[in-house]
């Protein structure tokens, strides 16, 4: 997995989730899926560049299907981003790093 992406699976996703002190990006990708290869290096780069502010991490569906049912993933790539141990936003399909960036953003703390 790329540098600053944390891998999920069925055994630590709910930890993993409920633990973070950061809102995290979780994507719900497969192996085969063309838009989730297209996405993977804008997550690598949001991955480095918001370090501390917001954890990425991603799910393969095929492996892990009990958790991609349990929210209702129908269609991949779908962004959930989890704040606090809840899902917050869904977000199906690729986007660019600038949308994803935006939609990112009431999560993101800004320097001030």
């Amino acid at each position: 997995m790329a540098e600053g992406i944390i891998t999920l699976t069925s055994a630590n996703f709910d930890e993993t989730v409920k633990s973070s002190t950061t809102p995290i990006l979780v994507d719900f990708w497969a192996e085969w899926c063309g838009p989730c290869k297209t996405i993977a290096p804008v997550l690598t780069e949001i991955a480095k560049e918001q370090a501390g502010k917001v954890t990425i991490a991603k799910l393969n569906v095929d492996e892990h299907g009990d958790i991609a049912q349990r929210f209702n993933v129908m269609s991949i790539p779908t962004l959930m981003v989890f704040h606090n141990g809840e899902m917050k936003k869904r977000m199906i399909g690729a986007k660019g790093k600038t949308q994803l960036l935006a939609e990112l953003a009431e999560f993101i703390p800004t320097k001030s």
